[in-house]
């Protein structure tokens, strides 16, 4: 695998003049900015859809209390 130091500080090289030019009083996101909280938003909506289809196969059933007499707990088993 190539050294990534080397394509690192090319890209910084290159990206300095760049951050020079910016008025510093007007810095806005960008299309950079969109994309990442488009991205995150798809995992949040993604995160959201797999944890309710997982939710949907949870079975809350009550367990017991512990002094419910014996019989009392069969009945709750049958019906």
């Amino acid at each position: 695998m190539p050294d990534m130091s080397a394509s690192v500080s090319l890209a910084v090289t290159h990206l300095v003049p760049l951050a020079k030019e910016v008025d510093e009083n007007k810095v806005t996101p960008g299309v950079l900015g969109f994309i990442v909280f488009a991205v995150m938003a798809l995992a949040v909506w993604g995160l959201m859809k797999s944890m309710s289809k997982h939710m949907g196969k949870v079975d809350f059933k009550e367990a017991p209390a512990e002094g419910e007499t014996s019989d009392k707990a069969a009945e709750s088993r049958q019906g």
